[in-house]
């Protein structure tokens, strides 16, 4: 196990390239030549793949509901329908690589980055499906007309190859660590500066607004690392104390399951700091530690979309203009899919584990 002052040290290089990455392509406006498809589908897949590159539920809420919101709107899509399709996949990309959550409990657990990221791989990609079958069945159910956009399959091919340059930046994040190429860090680098090549190429952003960026990135991570600097003092003063089994012993006695126990941390807590503090007591359940991050990590990425911390849920309400009461009217049935979606990854181990077992980084 790492000290908190190690992994402190890397988590804080780690998260400000990725929130310099989050930053970056809302600059450069990298996302619009994606909306020639079915608003609410691609609003999902749009939000979970901008959390796969930032890894935070609140900012893909923010980021891609600020862009899709409007481009539903015009299709005659409902302003609850709207904000429930952005916030019920916002936390999705905390479950796809490149994911920060999981580097942070990688670092925590000393477990394996590279088994983490393929782990997560197929529960990110169950949640972002089981919101597209929610969001069809509601746009179905409400009678939603079709996209009145109806692309050639030209136009598609021509729409994909713009789209090709930035989803190369997940490819070089991913793939590198993957490949043991370079270290997370390492590679948040390098698409730190392919991003910002982007941008220039695109001539969408200036030299003049580095400042910016990077001052925004500072201050998110300033918050972040906050959290975690006194999340890791508590978390050696809880050990010192003995608290964690205290608390082992008190979640237990309300329920024995694991699934239960995870949600309650999640719903009162953000992910980060959550990991730190109740790991040691996740860990009595005797998970496989690959599979209980995954696990873990689902369970507080729901937690940012519930109430009473959920980030996502409140940024999404701003974005729509809407009520926080109404979003959770339109939201419940995504919250129902998404919660069996978490049942079938916590009883069906095989469902996390089976890639990185697959692929050697793992024993059976």
């Amino acid at each position: 196990m790492l000290s908190p002052a190690a992994v402190a040290a890397r988590i804080l290089a780690i998260g400000i390239l990725v929130l310099i990455i989050a930053s970056v392509p809302v600059a450069i406006d990298i996302s619009l030549p994606l909306f020639l498809a079915a608003m609410a589908v691609l609003g999902i897949a749009a939000t979970g793949l901008f959390g796969a590159e930032s890894d935070a539920g609140a900012a893909a809420a923010s980021a891609v509901g600020t862009v899709i919101t409007p481009k539903m709107r015009e299709e005659r899509y409902s302003r609850a329908y709207s904000a429930a399709v952005n916030v019920a996949s916002a936390s999705a990309g905390m479950l796809i690589p490149p994911s920060n959550t999981f580097m942070v409990y990688s670092l925590v657990s000393s477990t394996s980055i590279a088994a983490l990221f393929r782990a997560g791989v197929e529960p990110g990609l169950l949640w972002i499906l089981a919101c597209v079958i929610v969001g069809t069945w509601l746009a179905r159910k409400e009678n939603h007309k079709r996209s009145q956009v109806h692309p050639t399959f030209a136009q598609a091919i021509i729409v994909l190859w713009r789209a090709v340059p930035s989803l190369l930046m997940i490819v070089i994040v991913v793939g590198g660590i993957l490949a043991d190429w370079f270290t997370p860090t390492e590679s948040v680098e390098i698409a730190v500066v392919y991003c910002l090549f982007l941008g220039f190429i695109y001539r969408t952003i200036k030299v003049t607004d580095l400042p910016d960026i990077l001052l925004k990135a500072t201050r998110t991570t300033s918050i972040v690392m906050l959290l975690i600097a006194v999340s890791a003092a508590l978390s050696w003063v809880m050990a010192f104390a003995k608290i964690p089994q205290m608390i082992a012993d008190a979640l237990l006695s309300v329920s024995d399951s694991k699934i239960i126990i995870s949600l309650l941390i999640g719903t009162v807590m953000d992910p980060t700091p959550a990991i730190s503090i109740f790991l040691p007591v996740v860990t009595e359940l005797g998970v496989d530690p690959v599979h209980l991050g995954t696990m873990i990590v689902m369970n507080l990425s729901v937690g940012v979309i519930t109430p009473p911390v959920g980030n996502a849920l409140f940024l999404g309400s701003q974005v729509a203009g809407l009520r926080v009461e109404a979003e959770i009217k339109s939201l419940w049935p995504y919250l129902v899919a998404i919660i069996l979606a978490l049942f079938v990854v916590v009883f069906v181990p095989q469902i996390s584990i089976w890639l990185p077992t697959t692929m050697g980084l793992m024993r059976e």
